[in-house]
């Protein structure tokens, strides 16, 4: 007869569960130090439990657009300010319309409201305008003389004067584009400069050479339809004012109501300047997405990087080819957003591959302001923020003062059934409950920071509702155990041989658990969403538990006296548990040798 291996385990057994053991805890005081580490120790809170603020915002008819309010373009807003208010890091936001024509934003404590309402106010129509004359606004009777931005394609290099080298990768924009103001008198005068620009700008092929559609000089008539002349245009940029809140505002909203074709005036952001703009050339639409960035090799701080659309690409490739070679300041194109002029880069040469990036006197919250709005679109339709409200956390910490008292109350439950039925058994569920909770708890904290997950109502549900799955999880495995018991074995085999019948059971009912909570959160919006991630995260947090700890630990205790021998206050007594004597036993006695004079 052959005899047994040496080495050989058990189905499903673990030859080093201290390591494994080892490994868990490493991994609970890794989570918990850099949860103290970051210095936020509590989790983030959604606006139900903390308070917070709400916006109500009411969509305007659109000059042009009588019929521009309706379901399809306010669910598209709610969309699109859903995800400018996520671009934040915030994402227990709440965005839902009101009626037919407004739209609720609520957003948790803990953001920055001022910013917040910026981003869901803002329209953000953009357009890329040339600019056909500027003039410096300024209370001092010198010019400013500060330099524009600059435009140029992603990776263009050139020398810290303004000097290029073509051959080395490309000319670097002009740096001075606005240092010699058309404000004041040059070498052609401003309103002759306005003319001409309007003249270039009536040709309707972009590849011309300037001349008129008969192939001679074009007309002063020529101008582009629907744009004022020279002459008004110079008188409206008189009359604009650039210099108070209310005069930039008045001036905001009439160039955000012209058409794209429309020549028009606007304000710099900045308040810096005031300029005669050209009709559309390249839209907001025609950009794919934007980026902020830090340029710290050319020190230029921080800019603001574009990707364009194959469309847009060309349309870009072709505007800063006219404009390259004019004359200050009309080889410059004014970025628009909603009516105001963000920035004004100047341009040397033809910008191709679809790449572009915009440089001037960003900081990095301004830049990644822009490249917010640019990256999610902009609104279909106009809103004014009719109404700003704080929000306060008391019936939302009532509210959680009763859900936490029944899950306190469920948990003593639980831990009552386990120790009247399981007995010593019971110490391992309570300890893999313990460590569950503290990496539940910790994750979430780290979770706020990440990602911008806040703890609201629904997700204390889902916390409570987790306990109720691993306890499941251990009940299975002890009547695996009990089961194998029952069968005649000792403790260690049982442990081992129980383990795989448990395994299939308990990742079959995690799976369908973990499945259910992730086909609520797709389908789901707002605070439901908090629920089946909570859910969804214990489920997978429930499978490391009790393969991670809860196997092991048992694997180690099978190996005490006071569970291998089966106490009675172990949870595995044989007699409890209604073990019959083995058959091998009795047939050992009845075989037993007789001896000769008992006989």
């Amino acid at each position: 007869m052959a005899a047994p291996k040496k080495g050989r385990r058990s189905p499903g057994g673990q030859g080093r569960p201290g390591r494994i053991l080892a490994l868990i805890l490493i991994a609970m005081v890794a989570l918990v130090g850099g949860m103290f580490a970051s210095g936020n120790t509590t989790p983030r809170l959604g606006i139900d439990l903390a308070g917070g603020t709400s916006f109500t915002l009411e969509a305007k008819n659109q000059p042009g657009k009588p019929n521009a309010i309706n379901t399809t373009n306010m669910n598209t807003a709610v969309g699109i300010i859903n995800r400018r208010v996520n671009g934040l890091g915030v994402t227990e936001a709440e965005v839902q319309t009101q009626g037919a024509n407004h739209i609720i934003v609520n957003i948790p404590k803990g953001t920055n409201a001022k910013q917040a309402r910026q981003q869901v106010g803002t329209t953000a129509q953009l357009g890329f305008r040339p600019v056909l004359s500027t003039t410096p606004v300024d209370k001092s009777p010198q010019p400013s003389t500060s330099p524009s931005p600059s435009a140029k394609g992603k990776g263009d290099k050139g020398d810290k004067d303004g000097k290029g080298d073509k051959d080395k990768g490309g000319d670097k924009a002009n740096p001075s584009g606005s240092a010699t103001p058309t404000g004041t008198p040059t070498s052609k005068p401003q309103g002759r400069a306005v003319t001409d620009a309007l003249k270039a700008d009536s040709t309707p092929d972009p590849k011309a050479t300037g001349k008129g559609k008969d192939g001679k000089d074009p007309k002063p008539s020529e101008t582009p339809s629907g744009s004022p002349d020279a002459a008004a245009l110079q008188k409206q940029l008189a009359e604009l004012d650039c210099t108070t809140k209310e005069g930039m505002a008045k001036a905001r909203e009439k160039a955000a109501g012209a058409a794209p074709k429309d020549t028009v005036v606007a304000c710099k952001k900045d308040g810096t300047a005031k300029e005669i703009l050209g009709p559309v050339a390249v839209e907001g639409t025609d950009v794919n997405g934007a980026s902020a960035v830090f340029d710290s090799q050319r020190g230029q701080g921080w800019i603001v990087q574009l990707k364009f659309t194959s469309g847009g690409s060309k349309k870009f490739a072709a505007v800063t080819g006219k404009l390259a070679g004019q004359q200050p300041p009309q080889n410059q194109f004014a970025i628009v957003l909603d009516g105001e002029v963000v920035s004004d880069p100047s341009v040397s040469q033809s910008i191709a591959g679809g790449e572009a990036e915009i440089s001037g006197s960003f900081t990095q919250q301004s830049a990644q302001d822009l490249a917010n709005v640019l990256s999610f679109g902009a609104l279909p339709l106009s809103f004014d923020v009719v109404t700003e409200t704080t929000v306060t956390a008391a019936l939302g910490g009532e509210q959680l003062h009763a859900g936490l008292l029944a899950g306190a109350i469920g948990l003593v439950l639980v831990i009552i059934y386990l120790v009247a039925y399981y007995r010593g058994l019971a110490l391992v569920a309570l300890a893999s409950l313990a460590v569950s909770a503290v990496l539940t708890y910790t994750i979430m904290t780290l979770l706020g920071p990440a990602i911008g997950f806040a703890l609201n109502l629904p997700a204390v549900c889902g916390a409570i509702v987790a306990i109720g799955i691993t306890a499941d999880s251990f009940i299975v495995y002890f009547e695996r155990i009990r089961d194998e018991i029952r069968d005649g074995r000792s403790l260690r085999p049982a442990v081992e041989r129980g383990w795989p019948r448990a395994r299939r059971t308990i990742l079959v009912s995690d799976f369908v658990s973990f499945l259910a909570a992730a086909v609520l959160f797709i389908v789901t919006v707002g605070k439901v969403q908090g629920f089946a991630f909570t859910l969804g995260l214990t489920t997978l947090l429930d499978v490391v538990v009790v393969f991670l700890f809860t196997k092991p630990l048992m694997t180690l205790l099978a190996r005490r006296k006071f569970f291998a021998g089966g106490h009675p206050w172990s949870g595995l007594d044989p007699k409890r548990l209604g073990v019959k004597p083995p058959l091998r036993a009795a047939r050992r006695r009845s075989s037993a040798p007789v001896d000769p004079k008992e006989a």
